[in-house]
C-alpha cells in the first residue's frame, strides 16, 4: 500500500485539508455532549435561562460548524479519491503499454482488465475512507476517554473491559477475511477470462454447437464467485449485528450503573448523558476501526495485484541513446537470429541469416508452425532474440527506440483487427495526419474503393467493435490500407490474403507492385500462388532455414518447397 501512496503526492494540498476539516468536525463533535450537559446541569435544573440560551446558541453554532466540516470534508475526500483512481490507472496503463508480448502472456488480457478497473476502484475507496475514517476514529477514541474519564472516572472502568472487547472483535475479523477477499479476487479473473474468451470466440462457439458447454462453463465460475462472495458477505453481514449488540450492552451498562450513581448524588443528569454521548463516540469510532478492516484485507489483495503489475519489468526497454541510421533506408538482415518462448523446450528460430532490400520482395513460406509469424513478430521487436541480431538500415533493432524502428514499419498482422470508430479512422491509425486523398489512395491500392463506396456514408462508415460488421476480406484490405498509408521503409504482410479470393489477390499484388516499389516488402503466405514472383522466396521447416531463393530455383533445389508446391498445383499445371 505504502508504494502506492507515492501517487498521492499530487494531491498533498487537498489531503491537507481534508485531515484539517476532519480535525474541525471532531473537535466540535466532542463539543457537543459537553455543551449539552452544562445546559441541563447549570440551565434547566437551576431553571437559568440565559445560561440555557447562551449555551444553546453556542451549541447551535458548533452544530453547523460540525456540518460544514463534515460536508466539505466528504466533498474534498471525495474529489481527491477520484484523482487518485485516475492518476493510479493511468499509471499501470502506461506501464502495462510498455509490456513485451511476454508480459502481456505472463497476466493474460482478462486479468490485466480485473487490475486496472476492479483493483483500483477497491484502493480508490479505500483511500475514499480512510482519509476520513482512519483519521477520525482516533482523534474520537482518544477524545472521548479523556473527556468521559475527566465527568466521571468511576464509571469510566466499564472502558477497562468494553475497549479489549472491541479490539480483539475487529482483528478476528481482519484474520479471517483478508484470505478470502484474495480468493475473491482471483475467482472475479477466472469469470472474466470466460467471458472474454465466450465474447471473443462466439462464431467458433456456435458453429461447434458449444453453446450448452460454454454456458455451463461460465456458470461454473459464476456460482464459485457467487459462492464465495455470499459467503464473505454472510460473514460480513453478521460482524454489523454482533457489533451494534455490544454497543447496545454498554449503554445499558452505562444506563444501570450511572442510574445508581445519579441517585446517590454522586454524579449529576447531564453528566450522565454526556458520559454516554462520549461512550458512544468511542463505540463508534471502534465500529469505523472495524469497518475500515473489513475493507482493508480486500483492498490489500487489490494493493498486491497492482503492485505486481507495477513491479514487472519490460524485458524490452528503449537504449539510452538512438542510432540513427547512415542514410541507408528499407534494408532488412537476419544475423544468425535464435528465439524461444518462455519454458520451450527447444527454439521457435534457428540461426536464421537473411537479408532483405528496397524494391525487393521477400516471401516466406513453410508448414503450420515451422516459426513464419514468429519471425515476423521479432522485426517490430515485440520479442526479443535469443541470440544473433536483427538489423534494420544497418542498425541493431536494440540500438534504437522502439518508436523510431516501428515508423519504420508498415505491419498487417495475420489476424486483422479494426477498432470502433470510422473506415477513414482505422486507416488512419497508420498515419494520424493522412490526407483525405492519401486515404482513398490507401484504400484503393488496398482493393477496398469497391465495398466502401457501397456502404451509405463511405469512408465515414461506422466500423463495430473488433470490425464485426466487415468480412474476413474486408477486413484484412482495411488493414492493408492502414499499413500503406504511412509509407514505411518495410511492409511486412504476415499472411494478409488468405481471406483474399483469388482474383482479388493477384489485383491487390499487381496494385502493391507499384505503390510499395521503393519499399521492402515482407510477405508471409501459405498460398504458392501469392510467392511465386517473389525475388526471394524463404522456406522455413521447424524453425530452421530449408531452402532461400527464387521459384524455380527452390523447385529444383529444395525438397520442402516442391512439395509444398505440388502439395497445392499439379505438375501439369506448373508446366
Amino acid at each position: 500500500m505504502i508504494k502506492l501512496l507515492k501517487y498521492l503526492k499530487p494531491f498533498w494540498r487537498s489531503v491537507v485539508l481534508v485531515l484539517v476539516l476532519v480535525l474541525l468536525q471532531s473537535l466540535t463533535q466532542l463539543l457537543l455532549p459537553t455543551l449539552m450537559a452544562d445546559i441541563v446541569d447549570q440551565g434547566i435544573a437551576k431553571g437559568n435561562n440565559a445560561i440555557i440560551f447562551r449555551l444553546g446558541g453556542i451549541m447551535l453554532v458548533v452544530a453547523l460548524g460540525n456540518a460544514a466540516c463534515a460536508m466539505g470534508a466528504s466533498f474534498f475526500s471525495a474529489r481527491l479519491s477520484m484523482g487518485y483512481g485516475r492518476v493510479l490507472r493511468n499509471e499501470v496503463f502506461s506501464h502495462v503499454q510498455k509490456f513485451s508480448l511476454r508480459e502481456y502472456n505472463k497476466f493474460g488480457a482478462a486479468s490485466l482488465i480485473t487490475r486496472v478497473t476492479n483493483d483500483i476502484t477497491q484502493v480508490q475507496m479505500v483511500v475514499l475512507m480512510s482519509l476520513r475514517m482512519l483519521f477520525t476514529a482516533p482523534l474520537m477514541m482518544i477524545g472521548g476517554i479523556v473527556l468521559a474519564v475527566s465527568r466521571d472516572p468511576n464509571l469510566s472502568r466499564l472502558l477497562l473491559i468494553l475497549l479489549p472487547v472491541m479490539t480483539v472483535a475487529v482483528l478476528a475479523i481482519a484474520y479471517l477475511v483478508m484470505p478470502l477477499f484474495k480468493a475473491i479476487q482471483a475467482k472475479l479473473d477466472k469469470l472474466n477470462l470466460v467471458l472474454r474468451e465466450n465474447l471473443t470466440g462466439i462464431r467458433v462457439i456456435r458453429a461447434f454447437n458449444r453453446d450448452k458447454f460454454e454456458q455451463k462453463r461460465f456458470d461454473t465460475a459464476n456460482l464459485d464467485l457467487t459462492k464465495a462472495s455470499t459467503f464473505v458477505n454472510r460473514f460480513m453481514g453478521a460482524t454489523m449485528p454482533a457489533i451494534t449488540l455490544l454497543m447496545n450492552l454498554a449503554s445499558v451498562a452505562i444506563l444501570w450503573f450511572g442510574g445508581h450513581r445519579v441517585a446517590g448524588g454522586a454524579m449529576q443528569v447531564g453528566d450522565l448523558m454526556a458520559f454516554l454521548q462520549y461512550m458512544m463516540q468511542i463505540m463508534f469510532s471502534m465500529m469505523m476501526v472495524s469497518m475500515m478492516f473489513i475493507m482493508l484485507p480486500r483492498a490489500l489483495a487489490s494493493v498486491k495485484r497492482i503492485n505486481e503489475v507495477l513491479d514487472t519489468s519490460p524485458e524490452i526497454v528503449d537504449p539510452e541513446m538512438d542510432v540513427a541510421a547512415d542514410g541507408a533506408q528499407g534494408y532488412l538482415e537476419f544475423r544468425d537470429v535464435t528465439f524461444s518462448y518462455p519454458g520451450a523446450e527447444v527454439p521457435v528460430l534457428q540461426n536464421i541469416s537473411f537479408r532483405a532490400g528496397p524494391g525487393e520482395v521477400t516471401a516466406i513460406i513453410g508448414g503450420t508452425g515451422s516459426g513464419k509469424s514468429t519471425l515476423t513478430n521479432l522485426i517490430p521487436r515485440f520479442y526479443d532474440v535469443d541470440s544473433g541480431s536483427i538489423l534494420v538500415d544497418g542498425v541493431n533493432v536494440r540500438d534504437m527506440t522502439q518508436e523510431t524502428l516501428r515508423d519504420k514499419i508498415g505491419l498487417v498482422p495475420q489476424q486483422a483487427l479494426l477498432f470502433t470508430g470510422t473506415i477513414a479512422s482505422n486507416i488512419r491509425m497508420g498515419k494520424e495526419d493522412a490526407t483525405a486523398d492519401e486515404v482513398g489512395k490507401a484504400a484503393e491500392t488496398a482493393q477496398a474503393m469497391d465495398f466502401i463506396t457501397a456502404m451509405p456514408n463511405g469512408f465515414d462508415s461506422d466500423v463495430a467493435q473488433g470490425g464485426v460488421n466487415f468480412s474476413g476480406g474486408q477486413k484484412q484490405r482495411l488493414a492493408i490500407a492502414r499499413a500503406l498509408v504511412r509509407h514505411p521503409e518495410i511492409y511486412i504482410f504476415d499472411d494478409s490474403f488468405s481471406a483474399l479470393d483469388f482474383r482479388t489477390d493477384a489485383r491487390l499484388r499487381r496494385a502493391l507492385k507499384d505503390e510499395t516499389s521503393g519499399a521492402t516488402m515482407l510477405i508471409v503466405a501459405q498460398r504458392v500462388a501469392t510467392v511465386m514472383d517473389a525475388d526471394r522466396i524463404i522456406v522455413l521447416e521447424k524453425g530452421a532455414v530449408a531452402g532461400i531463393g527464387t521459384h524455380k530455383d527452390l523447385m529444383e533445389d529444395c525438397r520442402v518447397y516442391r512439395e509444398i508446391v505440388l502439395s497445392q498445383v499439379s505438375e501439369e499445371e506448373l508446366a
